[in-house]
């Protein structure tokens, strides 16, 4: 930090009796922003683990309270690490494809069924959409026809292979 003050000779008067004292290199600003800037607050909590609901496991069957697919019954193939469920229709039976579901919007039925060992591809990351490129000055404004986001080979084989797995399982289960 550079030094802020620099030392001064003082005239020898009868009430100061001389010597030295410290003066500011600059000078403060007569003008103060009206508003103090906020500090954020320290945060101490810890990142835990969603804890998953006691009425939810593999094989639960749920029934989904949002999005495209509101009201239908799916399967509930596990937890991911991000805290979400990994859940499927299957497919091919109604066709809810794999998809990511908060458990706040999901009603756990009481209906289980027995699912076969899963393929360990499917993570979080199997969900993860590329980033769009940045425009620059000179494309902002173009409009450019906007492309629907395909769906990857990679999860249309995963999907087929989910349902070989799953379909058997959930036909035997009276829904």
């Amino acid at each position: 930090m550079e030094e802020e003050f620099c030392l001064k000779a003082v005239v020898s008067t009868q009430s100061t009796g001389g010597g030295t004292r410290q003066v500011p290199l600059a000078r403060k600003p007569r003008f103060y922003p009206t508003e103090d800037c906020k500090k954020p607050l320290n945060n101490r909590r810890r990142v835990k683990p969603t804890k998953l609901r006691s009425s939810i496991s593999p094989g639960t069957v749920l029934i989904l309270l949002a999005g495209v697919h509101r009201g239908k019954r799916v399967v509930c193939l596990k937890q991911l690490p991000s805290g979400l469920l990994l859940v499927t229709g299957p497919y091919k039976i109604n066709g809810v494809p794999l998809r990511r579901v908060d458990q706040a919007y999901v009603i756990a039925t009481s209906t289980k069924v027995e699912l076969p060992a899963l393929p360990d591809s499917l993570t979080d990351s199997l969900f993860k959409r590329k980033a769009k490129p940045t425009k620059n000055e000179k494309d902002m404004f173009v409009e450019n026809s906007t492309e629907e986001p395909k769906i990857s080979a990679e999860k249309i084989a995963l999907q087929k292979e989910v349902d070989a797995l799953d379909v058997p399982a959930v036909k035997r289960v009276d829904m």
